[in-house]
């Protein structure tokens, strides 16, 4: 038989067998999870994969600058400041709009929340597909294998069958340890970078609003980040 014959076979229904198996993978990924939510996950890997976390120091000291023009020019001075962090500018916004300091901290209380029960059903959705990949890809090495013993009169044809029936396991393997598994742990990463973050931000804006010593927020602060941080935070 021309090797070339059988390579080309093999592959074939492997690259079927694959696209049967991370079809379905994404199906019972999707049949666990409401419709509206397996639909977020696009968002949530793309802000995940492809956002970068401000560093924590950055904002500190963003933060007593902003608390030192507010103390010396009042809240209004805020207006205009650039800056690049969404959830610290919507805070001090609120501050120059001069709103009640409870509706500040309530309204990004409730902003976390929201982005943190966005990750943790983006993670929680990549985690049932590491957990069901690998059986999805057993499936189809059970349906290689029943059509491989359906038809044993050709010895020949056995090797190949049976490397096509085991090949849906590596693939369900491969997807679990190299995608879905390492994308959630990512994602939960990332998730509790933001959060440290905007509780910082959160501690920084009610700071500001209750008029504090700037010089004392970065003590105030310190605790959000490492020691080795707090001492270089320390020195500038």
């Amino acid at each position: 038989m021309d090797i070339a014959t059988v390579i080309g076979l093999v592959g074939a229904f492997a690259m079927v067998l694959m696209a049967i198996l991370l079809g379905g993978s994404i199906f019972v990924m999707m049949m666990r999870s409401s419709l509206a939510d397996f639909l977020k996950l696009g968002g949530i890997l793309g802000k995940a994969f492809g956002a970068k976390v401000d560093d924590p120091v950055d904002l500190i000291n963003q933060l007593v600058e902003l608390g030192t023009l507010a103390r010396k020019d009042g809240m209004i001075a805020l207006e205009g400041q650039e800056i690049s962090n969404p959830f610290l500018a919507k805070g001090i916004g609120m501050l120059v709009d001069g709103t009640d300091p409870g509706m500040i901290k309530s309204s990004l209380h409730n902003d976390l929340g929201g982005m943190k029960l966005r990750h943790e059903l983006g993670a929680a959705i990549l985690d049932a597909g590491e957990k069901y990949a690998p059986a999805m890809g057993m499936i189809g090495t059970l349906v290689g294998l029943v059509q491989m013993l359906s038809n044993m009169s050709d010895p020949k044809s056995i090797g190949p069958a049976m490397a096509v029936a085991l090949l849906t396991t590596m693939y369900g393997a491969i997807l679990a340890n190299m995608v879905f598994g390492p994308m959630a742990e990512k994602i939960k990463d990332y998730s509790s970078k933001e959060a440290n973050n905007c509780a910082l931000i959160i501690e920084g804006i009610m700071f500001i609003q209750s008029g504090g010593n700037p010089r004392l927020m970065g003590d105030l602060l310190a605790s959000f980040i490492a020691p080795k941080a707090r001492a270089s935070l320390a020195a500038g």
